[in-house]
């Protein structure tokens, strides 16, 4: 019999033994699967984390091309601003010559590369004369009555207007029919 209860025990043992190595099979299967889930969760956390950096650098480019932009616009607008009062001098000078010789010739030439090089930088005169008054684009600084045109057109430019691609660089300076 004793030799029952031993084998009995030897049994038991080998049973909770590999119970054990169940046990701890198991334990690795969790460990492992536990592990993996934290990796996956730190992948997806990466991964949201440079998706949201990517955005945040097109945004950048984005803002800085823009004002870039703004810059060279601005440039251009100053020094345009500052161009268009010596067009405007050169006009006055061609309409109190009366000689057309090399000089008036000269002086025409040098103005129209000025308004060459504007037009290379999308700006041009705008039409004003004869077209109803439109304070965006003009600025009244007359009225008078017309029989010829209807009240609230432009009758004369008194200071030619400039654009900018579309919008106003100088309104331009006009009497208006009453």
């Amino acid at each position: 019999m004793a030799n029952d209860e031993n084998i009995k025990k030897d049994f038991e043992e080998e049973n909770l033994d590999d119970e054990n190595i169940e046990e701890t099979e198991e334990n690795k299967t969790e460990d492992i699967e536990d592990e993996k889930e934290n990796k996956d969760l730190e992948y997806d956390d990466l991964k949201d984390k440079f998706m949201r950096l990517q955005a945040d650098f097109t945004n950048f480019k984005r803002r800085t091309e823009e004002e870039k932009k703004g810059y060279i616009e601005l440039g251009v607008k100053k020094i345009a601003n500052d161009l268009l009062p010596v067009i405007d001098n050169f006009d006055r000078a061609i309409e109190t010559i009366d000689k057309k010789d090399s000089t008036y010739d000269g002086i025409e030439m040098i103005r129209d590369q000025l308004i060459e090089v504007l037009k290379k930088e999308g700006i041009v005169e705008m039409e004003a004369l004869g077209k109803e008054f439109d304070p965006t684009y003009h600025h009244a600084v007359l009225a008078e009555d017309s029989d010829e045109y209807e009240s609230g057109v432009v009758i004369e430019v008194l200071q030619k207007g400039y654009l900018i691609e579309d919008k106003t660089l100088r309104p331009a300076m006009v009497k208006v029919s009453q």
